[in-house]
Formats: structure tokens, C-alpha cells, sequence
């Protein structure tokens, strides 16, 4: 039951390109919001669509390969972890961030199907 502890699967789409950089310590770090959507009825019968944004946290291989195979608009499924952070900015006011820490990705569907 350990495994179920802070687990996320999410499926959505890529809201822009990952953004990539390589640390000074070496390791890979990729960064990009998914979009997922949901939709109901309202009491009048009108179907309603909600879009929920999470960031996303990619590191090392797997950082690697989103920079090579995900694109903007592909749709994904991530499994991972969430993570509460905080940090100040540049006027000294406290942020507070909710990232999901990927561990795994799977494409769905590619919007621009290329070779390498």
C-alpha cells in the first residue's frame, strides 16, 4: 500500500513545449503545464467544460525524452507525485507552488508526427 501514498495519474494535453535546461550539476530538468478537462451538465441540462492547468516536474531520461518526442498539444499520461513548494520572489513576497513530479510518460497522441 506504500505505492498508493502521494500518486498521480493524470491524462491531458501539452500546453506548450517542454522547456529543457541542463543544470550545472549535469542532471536534466524539463518543465511544461498539462491541461486536463473534465465536463458535467448544470441543473439547466447545459454541458460544461473545465480545464485544470498542472505544471510538471521531468528529470534526468525522462527529461530527455520529452525534449525529444513531446510537442505542444500532444496528449500524455503522466504518472508521478505532487509537491508543495515555496519560494520568495524578487520583492520579497512568499509564492506557493503545487508541481507534479513525473516518473513516467506515456504519448497518447502526437499532434506533429516527425522522424528522428
Amino acid at each position: 500500500m506504500n505505492n498508493l501514498r502521494n500518486r498521480v495519474n493524470l491524462i491531458g494535453n501539452l500546453g506548450t513545449d517542454p522547456e529543457v535546461r541542463k543544470l550545472e550539476s549535469g542532471r536534466t530538468l524539463a518543465k511544461f503545464p498539462l491541461a486536463t478537462s473534465d465536463s458535467y451538465k448544470n441543473a439547466e441540462g447545459q454541458k460544461i467544460k473545465e480545464t485544470q492547468w498542472h505544471n510538471l516536474v521531468i528529470w534526468g531520461n525522462t527529461a530527455i525524452f520529452a525534449e525529444k518526442y513531446l510537442k505542444k498539444g500532444n496528449e500524455i499520461a503522466v504518472e508521478g507525485k505532487l509537491s508543495h513548494r515555496s519560494y520568495e520572489d524578487k520583492d520579497g513576497v512568499k509564492k506557493y507552488i503545487t508541481e507534479i513530479i513525473v516518473n513516467e510518460i506515456l504519448i497518447l497522441r502526437s499532434q506533429n508526427i516527425s522522424e528522428s
